[in-house]
């Protein structure tokens, strides 16, 4: 088991905007979600993405999310594994996106996510192109389940409490909100009992009181190869995006 006292974190603090969409709004008449959801099929080696030397979890996030949803949407009737990012491609959008020079330590600062997400939509990551992304309540515990079920998973930022800490299970009241940092991750999977998210290159269990507390930021990532269902308002979305000309701090 890695030990996790000694990976690095990065996430930096939420930025808030008015304009940022509410997955809430494009949630009309959705069939309950399944009892549990398991878009990783249990596959473990996700890779560490240099989030073991780096604060590059903001850019190791997408590595995760895009592995998953490759799995869960565009992969989803194959039996194909994994894909992996290259140590080369994350260091490249790590110091495109946030600012990191591998020529002056001081630089490795970490990240803002919804920064990365704007860059994602505008240029692509690897070849993988963001349609769009909306904010899921982390308190919605209904919402949650929908998000992760419908699109994959959820890219989340977290406050990480210094309880955590070698963990087996990331709950609630185990510390102050950011004792241990902020803290970048993709959650892929659900059951009754709680939350599967990748975490330097593993599965780590979270509970939904855990998330409720600790989270301070989610955002569901929609790719074009997402076929949305009966129930959700795609049209109303991007209809809603195309009004945000300019691309500010939480373009959406």
């Amino acid at each position: 088991m890695v030990d996790h006292t000694k990976m690095k974190l990065g996430k930096k603090p939420a930025k808030i905007d008015p304009r940022t969409l509410k997955l809430a709004k494009y949630i009309t008449a959705l069939p309950v979600p399944p009892a549990a959801v398991c878009n990783s099929r249990g596959t473990s080696g996700w890779g560490m993405m240099l989030n073991d030397n780096l604060g590059c979890c903001t850019i190791a996030g997408v590595g995760h999310a895009i592995q998953v949803m490759v799995l869960s949407q565009i992969l989803a009737a194959s039996k194909s594994g994994i894909i992996r990012p290259s140590d080369d491609i994350i260091l490249r959008y790590y110091s495109r996106w946030d600012g990191y020079d591998p020529s002056d330590l001081s630089t490795d600062q970490g990240g803002v996510e919804v920064d990365v997400l704007n860059r994602w939509r505008a240029e692509g990551f690897a070849g993988y192109q963001l349609l769009a992304y909306a904010d899921p309540d982390p308190k919605n515990v209904l919402h949650i389940k929908q998000t992760i079920a419908l699109f994959g998973g959820i890219y989340i930022g977290i406050n990480m409490p210094v309880g955590w800490q070698n963990a087996s299970v990331w709950d609630a009241n185990m510390g102050d909100p950011g004792s241990w940092g902020g803290h970048a991750v993709f959650v892929c999977d659900y059951d009754e009992e709680g939350l599967t998210l990748i975490t330097w290159g593993e599965l780590q269990r979270m509970t939904f009181a855990g998330l409720a507390q600790y989270c301070d930021e989610a955002h569901a990532l929609i790719v074009p190869e997402w076929n949305p269902p009966e129930g959700f308002d795609l049209a109303v979305l991007q209809s809603d995006l195309a009004e945000i000309v300019a691309p500010g701090p939480r373009a959406g």
